[in-house]
Protein backbone atom coordinates (compact mmCIF):
# COMPACT_ATOMS: atom_id res chain seq x y z
CA UNK A 1 0.00 0.00 0.00
CA UNK A 2 2.81 2.41 0.79
CA UNK A 3 4.37 1.68 -2.61
CA UNK A 4 1.14 2.58 -4.38
CA UNK A 5 0.87 5.86 -2.50
CA UNK A 6 4.50 6.69 -3.26
CA UNK A 7 3.91 5.88 -6.93
CA UNK A 8 0.89 8.19 -7.03
CA UNK A 9 2.84 10.95 -5.27
CA UNK A 10 5.64 10.59 -7.85
CA UNK A 11 3.08 11.06 -10.62
CA UNK A 12 1.71 14.19 -8.98
CA UNK A 13 5.27 15.50 -8.61
CA UNK A 14 5.95 14.79 -12.28
CA UNK A 15 2.82 16.70 -13.27
CA UNK A 16 3.93 19.61 -11.11
CA UNK A 17 7.39 19.54 -12.77
CA UNK A 18 5.88 19.46 -16.27
CA UNK A 19 3.43 22.26 -15.49
CA UNK A 20 4.94 24.60 -12.85
CA UNK A 21 1.74 26.64 -12.34
CA UNK A 22 0.01 23.42 -11.27
CA UNK A 23 2.37 23.14 -8.29
CA UNK A 24 0.58 26.07 -6.59
CA UNK A 25 -2.62 24.01 -6.67
CA UNK A 26 -1.25 20.50 -6.13
CA UNK A 27 0.97 21.13 -3.11
CA UNK A 28 -1.66 22.74 -0.82
CA UNK A 29 -4.22 20.08 -1.73
CA UNK A 30 -1.95 17.11 -1.14
CA UNK A 31 0.32 18.23 1.65
CA UNK A 32 -0.68 21.68 2.79
CA UNK A 33 -3.43 23.56 4.49
CA UNK A 34 -6.14 22.46 2.03
CA UNK A 35 -5.64 18.73 2.59
CA UNK A 36 -8.69 18.50 4.85
CA UNK A 37 -10.83 19.80 1.97
CA UNK A 38 -9.42 17.28 -0.53
CA UNK A 39 -12.19 14.71 -0.10
CA UNK A 40 -15.11 17.18 -0.38
CA UNK A 41 -13.47 18.84 -3.40
CA UNK A 42 -12.96 15.45 -5.07
CA UNK A 43 -16.58 14.44 -4.47
CA UNK A 44 -17.79 17.81 -5.72
CA UNK A 45 -15.76 17.49 -8.90
CA UNK A 46 -17.06 13.99 -9.56
CA UNK A 47 -20.67 15.02 -8.93
CA UNK A 48 -20.19 18.16 -11.01
CA UNK A 49 -18.98 16.10 -13.95
CA UNK A 50 -22.46 14.60 -14.24
CA UNK A 51 -23.72 18.10 -15.08
CA UNK A 52 -21.54 18.18 -18.20
CA UNK A 53 -24.37 19.57 -20.30
CA UNK A 54 -24.09 22.93 -18.49
CA UNK A 55 -21.48 25.42 -19.76
CA UNK A 56 -19.26 25.64 -16.66
CA UNK A 57 -19.34 22.00 -15.67
CA UNK A 58 -17.83 19.32 -17.84
CA UNK A 59 -16.39 15.88 -18.17
CA UNK A 60 -12.98 17.39 -17.38
CA UNK A 61 -14.04 17.37 -13.75
CA UNK A 62 -14.30 13.56 -13.54
CA UNK A 63 -10.60 12.69 -13.98
CA UNK A 64 -9.57 15.54 -11.72
CA UNK A 65 -11.95 14.36 -9.01
CA UNK A 66 -10.71 10.78 -9.35
CA UNK A 67 -7.11 11.97 -9.01
CA UNK A 68 -7.89 13.70 -5.74
CA UNK A 69 -10.05 10.85 -4.49
CA UNK A 70 -7.32 8.30 -5.23
CA UNK A 71 -5.06 10.04 -2.76
CA UNK A 72 -7.50 9.15 0.04
CA UNK A 73 -8.94 5.84 -1.24
CA UNK A 74 -6.26 3.13 -1.45
CA UNK A 75 -8.24 0.90 -3.83
CA UNK A 76 -8.21 3.60 -6.52
CA UNK A 77 -4.47 4.27 -6.36
CA UNK A 78 -3.17 1.52 -8.68
CA UNK A 79 -5.66 2.24 -11.46
CA UNK A 80 -5.29 6.01 -11.26
CA UNK A 81 -1.49 5.90 -11.16
CA UNK A 82 -1.49 3.56 -14.18
CA UNK A 83 -3.76 5.96 -16.06
CA UNK A 84 -1.56 8.89 -15.08
CA UNK A 85 1.54 7.12 -16.38
CA UNK A 86 -0.16 6.26 -19.67
CA UNK A 87 -1.52 9.77 -20.04
CA UNK A 88 1.85 11.37 -19.37
CA UNK A 89 3.48 9.07 -21.93
CA UNK A 90 0.89 9.95 -24.57
CA UNK A 91 1.23 13.66 -23.91
CA UNK A 92 5.02 13.32 -24.19
CA UNK A 93 4.72 11.49 -27.50
CA UNK A 94 2.25 14.07 -28.76
CA UNK A 95 4.57 16.93 -27.76
CA UNK A 96 7.58 15.31 -29.43
CA UNK A 97 5.57 14.66 -32.58
CA UNK A 98 4.33 18.25 -32.67
CA UNK A 99 7.79 19.70 -32.13
CA UNK A 100 9.20 17.53 -34.95
CA UNK A 101 6.68 18.93 -37.43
Amino acid sequence: MADEKARLERQFDAIARDMPPARRIIDPLLRGRLSRFRLPIACGLILGSFLWILPVFGLWMLPLGLLLLAFDVPRLRPAVSRLLIRGRRRVGLWRRKRSAE
